[in-house]
């Protein structure tokens, strides 16, 4: 059983607040008994459904209240209304006046007194539950106020528990933050000092950078002067060779002009006696024969010709060609004004070193023959001097083209050619050469141009014994052109060829020419001045790194070749160079010219890749890098390198105990498995392998320590 608890309250303040005036039914501005009745349905009017609404309001608005608002109302509403009750009662007793008097008392008196009663039980009944709420109520409140105080003690402990986390996380922060400030600090100083250590490093660096770069226009500059130097020389020492020639040449056309003058007196002494016609004949002889270059036209205007001539052998060349130039612009039919446009072009190019003005000097010439009426002389003139400049540029097919022509046009010419065999020799072309030579022997047997040329193509075929006599007589001669170092080179190894000791006689001549460094060094392609001795040791080549590395890993070296001699032995490529008298030489090469060759490196890896990083080898352009694999009975002529700019390092892989050993020059040593020797091939070396099974090395050039880093980089491959 639900009990609900009331509180005393002052219902006129409610009435008062005016929060029932929306009810107030009889309009007297108040809610009062009579508006209650109507909202109860007590009037005659009353009970209407609108009435229940507006009392449902009400009770709605009281229970907004509290509960104590609510058993107020209905107090209020039993005190308001129980006396019209009462009176409603009497009133319908009176109307039963039928009745008697007496059960009316007796009714009256017992619904009185049952009401007492009632009313008796009704309060003792509500003081009981007023007893027992206030108790519960109490109880309550202790609960709440046991369960309040529970509650706060714990939130306390909680606002303590977290005021102390918050304190110790608040603690754990500053601290972090202090540490992290202090790194930070740190850290900005150790960024600040790295900055300002990059930032002189930088500096230092950037120093150094100009100093290095300063330093390397001076370099760049001395080396630009010494190869202008050089160049001059070498162009001084080809305009003196090229001089040389051209007055050897009229030497020998003026003795054999002598000679043919000469032998003509003699003829017509012989057949005349007279002393007039003795004397004609001796003024016309001696009478210096000029080379005839003008023609009619030309000698029309010789008198402007001879003006600009005069201009190009003062040596002021630039206006020579626009004198030339105007002259050609005046008269283009004339071939002796063209000619003299082709040498000034000629002579500017020389001054200024251009391949682009020399290549006009050479269509010029070309023009000037293909004029009509051009003499045979300046014909002549023309195009040898169109073919020497065509070979000066590299143009060897062209060169020989216009050589061609010229024999053509003067068949009866030895010296042309001697010219044209040379020509076919430049192109490779040995055929070609020594069919051309064996037309100049049969028409002049005694040539030692044709000779000298002759004998070196027998040579190069390998008819050793055949081609002594031509090298020699045509030595002997002394012709021009016949005083080369390749000559007396190939006549020396013919004549060791066939064990002929007079070699070496062959070979001191050729030093005393100044075609050899010695009679042992005998490469042809030479730096001068570089130190020369026939054998090395590591600490002279100053390549240490490159020997400890080579010895330290020969087995890797050794291993990679012989799976390459296992896997396919014909990537060794037998000797060419024809210096074996008998056996078999086979070669496996990595590097040639400072370049790889092909695929080769995809066989040996690990060699290839341990040669990388060693560039005085790989980079070396006058030598190679190969694997050397020499069978039992193999010999090996005595012979010497092209050049004098690189040394080479032999690394022993596969040395049989006895029978394999070479000399260079009067030392003879033995190679040793994981050892390198190291010497200097353009000294004189032979080798020989007598042992029972194959001998396997490492061949390395490298450049001569003493040439430098631009000599490196300019000379020319071999």
């Amino acid at each position: 059983m639900a009990v609900v608890y009331f509180d005393i309250v002052d219902y006129d303040s409610v009435i008062g607040e005016g929060k029932l005036m929306a009810y107030d039914t009889d309009g007297d501005g108040d809610f009062d008994v009579e508006d209650a009745k109507v909202l109860l349905g007590l009037t005659k009017d009353g009970g209407s459904s609108a009435n229940a609404e507006s009392l449902e309001e009400v009770l709605n608005i009281l229970a907004e209240e509290g509960s104590d608002w609510i058993y107020g109302f209905f107090t209020f509403l039993y005190d308001v209304v129980s006396l019209p009750v009462e009176r409603a009662e009497e009133e319908e007793a009176k109307e039963g006046a039928e009745e008697g008097e007496k059960e009316k008392k007796e009714r009256m008196e017992k619904e009185e007194k049952e009401r007492k009663e009632r009313r008796e039980k009704d309060e003792k009944e509500w003081k009981e539950r007023m007893e027992k709420e206030e108790k519960e109520r109490k109880e309550r409140r202790e609960k709440e106020e046991k369960e309040r105080k529970e509650r706060m003690e714990k939130e306390e402990k909680e606002r303590k528990e977290r005021m102390e986390k918050e304190e110790k996380e608040r603690k754990e922060r500053m601290e972090k933050e202090v540490k992290d400030r202090m790194e930070r600090m740190e850290k900005e100083e150790k960024e600040r000092m790295e900055k300002e250590r990059v930032a002189r490093e930088k500096a230092e660096k950037e120093r150094l950078e100009r100093e290095r770069i300063a330093k390397e226009k001076e370099r760049i500059a001395k080396e630009k002067a010494e190869k202008e130097r050089l160049e001059q020389e070498r162009i001084a020492k080809e305009k003196e060779r090229i001089e040389k020639e051209r007055l050897e040449r009229e030497r020998i056309a003026k003795e054999k002009e002598r000679i043919e003058r000469e032998r003509l007196i003699i003829k017509i002494f012989k057949l005349c006696s007279c002393h007039f016609c003795h004397f004609l004949l001796l003024f016309i002889l001696a009478k210096k024969k000029k080379p005839k270059l003008f023609n009619k036209f030309d000698k029309t205007i010789k008198a402007e010709i001879d003006a600009a001539e005069k201009l190009r052998k003062k040596g002021k060349v630039d206006e020579a060609l626009r004198a030339f130039e105007s002259l050609v612009q005046q008269y283009p039919q004339s071939p002796r004004a063209r000619y003299g446009k082709a040498q000034a072009e000629d002579d500017v190019a020389e001054k200024l070193r251009s391949n682009d003005m020399l290549q006009r000097a050479i269509n010029t010439y070309r023009e000037a023959a293909e004029l009509p009426d051009a003499t045979s002389d300046l014909l002549m003139a023309a195009l040898k001097r169109r073919a020497e400049r065509q070979q000066f540029l590299g143009r060897m097919r062209g060169s020989l083209v216009t050589l061609e022509r010229l024999v053509q046009i003067f068949p009866e010419d030895i010296s042309l050619k001697n010219d044209l065999g040379v020509a076919h020799l430049l192109l490779g072309d040995n055929k070609g050469a020594k069919k051309v030579y064996e037309q100049v022997l049969a028409a002049a047997p005694n040539n030692g141009f044709a000779k000298v040329h002759y004998g070196f193509i027998l040579k190069s075929e390998n008819k050793i014994a055949e081609s002594i006599p031509y090298l020699k007589e045509g030595l002997e001669s002394g012709e021009p052109g016949t005083d080369d170092g390749r000559f007396y080179f190939h006549l020396g190894d013919a004549l060791q060829r066939v064990g002929d000791n007079s070699a070496y006689h062959w070979y001191e001549l050729g030093h005393q020419r100044g075609h050899f460094a010695s009679v042992w060094q005998r490469s042809l392609y030479n730096v001068e001045g570089l130190k020369a001795q026939p054998w090395w040791t590591p600490k002279e080549t100053g390549y240490t790194d490159l020997v400890k590395m080579l010895e330290r890993n020969w087995k890797t070296i050794r291993d990679e070749a012989l799976a390459v001699m296992d896997r396919n032995t014909g990537q060794f490529i037998p000797e060419e160079e024809n210096l074996r008298e008998k056996g078999e030489w086979g070669q496996y090469t990595l590097w040639q010219q400072g370049k790889k060759v092909g695929n080769s490196c995809q066989g040996v890896p690990k060699t290839c890749s341990l040669l990388e990083k060693h560039p005085e080898a790989t980079g070396c352009k006058r030598g190679q890098i190969k694997f050397s694999v020499m069978h039992p009975g193999t010999h090996v002529w005595p012979h010497t390198g092209p050049t004098n700019c690189r040394l080479r390092m032999h690394l022993g892989l596969v040395i049989p105990k006895q029978g394999c050993r070479i000399r260079c020059t009067t030392e003879t040593r033995q190679w040793e498995e994981g050892k390198v020797l190291i010497f200097d091939d353009s000294f004189e070396h032979e080798v020989w392998q007598d042992a029972d099974s194959y001998r396997l090395i490492f061949i390395v050039d490298v450049w001569h320590p003493e040439l430098t880093a631009y000599q490196r980089q300019t000379l020319s491959p071999i």
